[in-house]
């Protein structure tokens, strides 16, 4: 799971994460051009040229797939610090959309703007893939437990590891997003959600804002 709110770009990496350090100031203005989105436009669509990447300045970005049936599948989330939309093919194989309103840079896939930053965004380009694909691989394996209670738990546990103390979630994503994610119905992560506050696990002192109150606890759910 790649997941976010808004943080330093400086943090340090985490599973499915990239430390981005720019290499200098002005690499900002040399290396790619800033664009803003507001929430839910899409940045590309599945089938596009994929000739640009994407590094997330500020917001909440997310990959999604659409199913014949009208159905979304949520691949990832991105949050300031991460980068998205390499492709291995010419086209995208995923669409990207804000989820909240955002400030992103385009770099060019091939030309002066990588090169120009004097190779350090190569070198994390390529632990970027590395993490991502040991990101997707988690992704599968969360998609397959049996357990709602410990998809839902999984999720909140990662988020948290974005905040300062590790126990407080703050959402930029909608309950739909996150069933999107986690392949349940909202109905089932609203379910999940009252569950855990029942058994004292976490409180929400509103929809977006969740306290982890007994992190080891929601940790043993996928020990």
């Amino acid at each position: 799971m790649t997941i976010q709110f808004a943080h330093r770009l400086d943090r340090e990496p985490v599973a499915g994460q990239v430390k981005f350090v720019e290499p200098r100031e002005s690499v900002l203005g040399l290396a790619g051009s800033v664009q803003n989105f507001a929430q839910d436009r899409e940045i590309y669509a599945e089938g596009g040229a994929a000739e640009t990447f994407y590094k997330v300045v500020s917001g909440v970005v997310r990959t999604c797939k659409f199913l014949s049936d009208g159905r979304r599948q949520i691949d990832a989330f991105y949050q300031a610090g991460d980068i998205f939309g390499i492709e291995g093919e010419s086209l995208h194989s995923l669409s990207a959309e804000a989820v909240s309103d955002c400030t992103v840079i385009s770099y060019r896939r091939r030309g002066a703007d990588v090169t120009t930053a004097g190779g350090q965004i190569a070198d994390q380009l390529f632990e970027h893939l590395m993490h991502r694909l040991a990101r997707a691989q988690e992704h599968a394996l969360l998609l397959g437990r049996r357990s709602a209670v410990e998809k839902v738990a999984a999720f909140l546990v990662d988020w948290a590891d974005y905040s300062a103390d590790h126990r407080s979630v703050s959402l930029a994503m909608t309950r739909q997003d996150i069933a999107d994610y986690l392949g349940l119905t909202i109905e089932t992560v609203s379910r999940t959600l009252s569950h855990l506050e029942r058994e004292k696990l976490i409180e929400m002192p509103s929809a977006r804002q969740i306290r982890l109150r007994n992190l080891e606890a929601l940790r043993d759910f996928n020990a």
